[in-house]
């Protein structure tokens, strides 16, 4: 736990650009901070109580991780088979109710296996279609997108490990959701670096151009324009940024042997704290923050854990709520808005 003497408001101060938005003042709240506030308590029930009414239909944002469903407890929190399907369900009317007309929904959800059995379970494929699906939500799949970590740990350990009869589940599904075919949205905004061959190309000014054997017809020209960097892709890659290796961000993101040594990790370690087991990736968050949002939106978590979207949004000057069951993941959360890489982004 963090020292009982951390402060309720964390440092930070409101965006001076942000809408003009009260966060709800409830005893829920924990702390305030860089624009956003954090709640301890069932985000279904907060998100429909009176005191939350305020952020109907003001949410351009809603990015988050739910607890995944496996097929054991894990101590951050998670229902398993038909349970959680109808708990997924359930939720879709009350995100969608919060929504601006052209905001989106992004949810990452993992794999989950049959008990005891080598055979992957369906339960995260009927989840999306059940939460599209809901009744009075009124929401569509605009994109589907997927996490890889080459450098997971091997599982599931009893059929990747212990009996060698499957392959390493190295992915998670990320889902983009929307109550209108045309979000708000720009990919300009999230653009990877040119490869090396692109750079080369464009110095160079020529190409070989004409028709493919795919019968494609490329232009003389069509490849000379300097956008500044190439479209993102669906496949993000979370690696371990090596010092001989070109990064390609937002693709390539800090995740396996970097993560342990950022500002949260190191601040957790130094108290004695065990951080959050299954953090979102930071680069996850600010991909789609960056993407789908301009500064002022507001972005919501409703499974905030230790707060990587609310120390995303403060980053990219966008106005957050957070809300977790468990206190001391939201006590822990503090911790992230004491990092010096804030300060530059808060206004006096």
């Amino acid at each position: 736990m963090v020292a009982a003497d951390a402060p309720r408001d964390v440092p930070g101060n409101r965006p001076s650009h942000a809408k003009p938005l009260e966060l709800p003042k409830t005893r829920s709240r924990a702390y305030s901070s860089h624009g956003g506030a954090y709640y301890v308590g069932d985000s279904a029930k907060l998100l429909t109580s009176r005191a939350f009414s305020g952020l109907k239909g003001r949410v351009q944002l809603l990015v988050t991780s739910p607890p995944y469903p496996l097929n054991e407890k894990k101590s951050y929190g998670n229902l398993t088979g038909g349970e959680y399907l109808r708990w997924m369900e359930s939720l879709a009317p009350v995100f969608s109710d919060l929504l601006t007309d052209d905001g989106s929904i992004v949810i990452e959800v993992g794999n989950s296996w049959e008990p005891n059995r080598p055979v992957q379970s369906l339960l995260a494929l009927e989840a999306l279609l059940a939460f599209t699906k809901a009744k009075g939500a009124n929401l569509r799949l605009v994109q589907q997108f997927v996490c890889y970590n080459p450098s997971r740990l091997p599982s599931p350990a009893s059929w990747v490990t212990v009996k060698p009869m499957r392959t390493v589940d190295s992915f998670t599904h990320v889902w983009w959701l929307a109550k209108t075919d045309t979000p708000k949205a720009d990919n300009r905004k999230v653009l990877r670096p040119y490869s090396k061959a692109m750079r080369d190309l464009l110095k160079r000014g020529a190409y070989n151009a004409g028709r493919r054997p795919s019968e494609h017809a490329v232009s003389e020209t069509g490849f000379l324009n300097d956008r500044g960097g190439s479209i993102a892709h669906s496949l993000f890659e979370l690696e371990p940024l090596e010092a001989h290796r070109e990064v390609r961000l937002p693709n390539a993101f800090s995740f396996s042997n970097t993560a342990s040594k950022d500002f949260f990790h190191a601040a957790c370690k130094e108290r004695g704290i065990v951080p959050h087991p299954a953090r979102m990736p930071l680069g996850l968050a600010s991909f789609f923050i960056e993407f789908l949002t301009d500064a002022g939106d507001l972005v919501l978590d409703p499974f905030g854990g230790s707060n990587t979207t609310g120390y995303a949004a403060a980053l990219a000057n966008r106005r957050w709520v957070a809300i977790d069951a468990q206190e001391d993941y939201v006590e822990q959360s503090k911790l992230r808005f004491f990092d010096p890489q804030l300060k530059k982004n808060s206004k006096p």
